[in-house]
């Protein structure tokens, strides 16, 4: 497609966004002089776009009123974002229950396209592969995504009927802070005010929670308006959730690393890092380590470490992550997890034998 073409269908794409826009304007946004403009609008013209030339002080060029466009007027690199956009999508499993939406948009977007630009991206989709495979599990409604997507944006409070991952079904109120895609799953964080403010993060409109949206099986929009804390970030919210689901384990690690290298390893949807003080004597430590050297870690030498937590259904996964962040290591809980951790070292020594 011709730089001219490109930039005819640009402002096209300007006038559809409706007022009068005046001639010196156009041409900055194009970067084109003022005589370029007016022949542009001449090309517009040719194709039986009604543009109005109004004049005066405040005059320019719109389109004429009740004019609308056909459906769809798409530059090669616009059609083709759109098309990468949906492939994506169904391929990271962001999808939503109607399954068959993506390859039906795109059908469409074909059939309005340029046959050659059409062929061009039909061969596209036909010969180009993924290697991220859609996650497992149910998609959420279109309805419930969208009106999640709708309430955050307006700050306004839903009621949603929720199952858990016990299969208890709950009605609740819940004021929506952030919608988050994440390892192919869509969550939503808010306040839950029945919930009380158990974890602080509420700002005293309730204990902030995550939910899964494949989860919500109706969703209906209520009266009223709620401020988001202005320090809220709903992606940490919802990884920070996750790394605490409570699972059949909970596990605490002391690795001599900083957070960085842990998290390589361990991402923030698994567990929380965080740095553990020079004195041994922290809130959340173990009784026996506010003794001095529970581990053989003089107090001194604390300096460096980190503090891992997480929660597991099985632990026979975690062994392997601890050897492979390649650094000194204490665990503090569970004691089975250090049973697992000898049985790793005797099969790692035997083979290294063979």
């Amino acid at each position: 497609m011709t730089t001219t073409t490109t930039r005819v269908l640009a402002l096209l794409e300007i006038l559809q966004g409706g007022g009068i826009h005046p001639v010196p304007d156009l041409a900055a946004r194009l970067a084109v002089d003022e005589r370029t403009v007016r022949r542009y609008v001449g090309h517009l013209l040719d194709l039986d776009v009604p543009v109005d030339a109004v004049r005066g002080r405040y005059g320019g060029y719109r389109l004429a009123p009740g004019y609308r466009m056909p459906p769809l007027m798409l530059t090669d690199e616009e059609a083709l974002a759109v098309v990468l956009g949906l492939l994506a999508a169904q391929s990271a499993g962001l999808v939503t229950t109607s399954a068959a939406a993506s390859e039906s948009a795109a059908a469409k977007l074909r059939r309005v396209l340029p046959k050659p630009l059409a062929r061009r991206l039909a061969a596209l989709l036909e010969t180009a592969d993924v290697t991220a495979r859609p996650r497992p599990g149910a998609a959420p409604e279109t309805a419930v995504l969208l009106g999640l997507a709708e309430a955050t944006h307006q700050q306004r409070p839903v009621a949603l009927t929720y199952t858990d991952r016990k299969g208890r079904r709950t009605d609740r109120t819940v004021l929506p802070y952030g919608l988050v895609a994440h390892a192919g799953r869509w969550y939503l964080a808010g306040a839950d005010p029945a919930a009380g403010g158990g974890d602080g993060d509420g700002d005293g409109e309730g204990a902030v929670r995550t939910f899964r949206l494949d989860r919500i099986s109706a969703l209906s929009v209520r009266s009223g308006s709620f401020v988001v804390p202005a320090t809220f970030d709903p992606v940490t919210r919802v990884l920070t959730g996750l790394a605490r689901t409570p699972w059949a384990h909970e596990v605490s690690v002391r690795v001599r690393a900083d957070v960085p290298h842990v998290r390589r390893h361990l991402p923030a949807d698994l567990a929380t890092v965080s740095p553990v003080p020079a004195a041994a004597g922290t809130d959340d430590a173990d009784p026996a380590e506010r003794d001095g050297e529970p581990d053989g870690t003089p107090e001194a030498d604390r300096d460096g470490w980190v503090r891992v937590r997480m929660r597991a259904e099985r632990l026979d996964w975690i062994p392997p992550v601890l050897a492979a962040l390649d650094r000194p290591f204490v665990i503090e809980h569970p004691a089975e997890l250090r049973d697992l951790v000898r049985a790793l070292a005797r099969r790692l020594d035997a083979c290294a034998d063979q």
